[in-house]
């Protein structure tokens, strides 16, 4: 999905994090990706993850968020900084099993980039699990 440059680049990054539950909790594979810039990486401690494409980055996150997930939401998203073509924002992201019982509460750091035409998340940094 390409987009023009937007008035708002908060609005933007929030639109992308919209679009990437909905495509998350759906197992939406091409939505979710489309959602994403490739490369794509993800810190978990000092361990920095690559996805080169989006080959495997559903499979990827499923086996990391267990057997037990079943959704995630975003328990809170706050815009740190902004500019023309660059967004950080500080998520907080739970995760519920089919109990709709919370199996996973942390935060993350989302960095939204327009890039190549759209906007799209290209780096996190997490305090998840790994």
């Amino acid at each position: 999905m390409t987009q023009d440059k937007p008035e708002s680049a908060a609005a933007s990054a929030l639109a992308v994090m919209d679009r990437h539950l909905h495509a998350l909790n759906g197992l939406q594979e091409n939505d979710l990706a489309d959602t994403l810039h490739f490369p794509h990486f993800r810190l978990v401690g000092t361990t920095l993850d690559c996805w080169p494409s989006a080959e495997t980055y559903l499979s990827d996150f499923r086996a990391r968020a267990g057997d037990d997930w079943a959704r995630t939401a975003w328990q809170a998203i706050d815009v740190q900084r902004e500019s023309a073509d660059k967004v950080h924002l500080a998520v907080r992201i739970n995760r519920f099993d089919i109990n709709n019982q919370l199996i996973a509460d942390f935060d993350s750091l989302w960095v939204i980039t327009f890039k190549n035409g759209k906007w799209a998340a290209q780096f996190r940094s997490s305090f998840a699990a790994s």
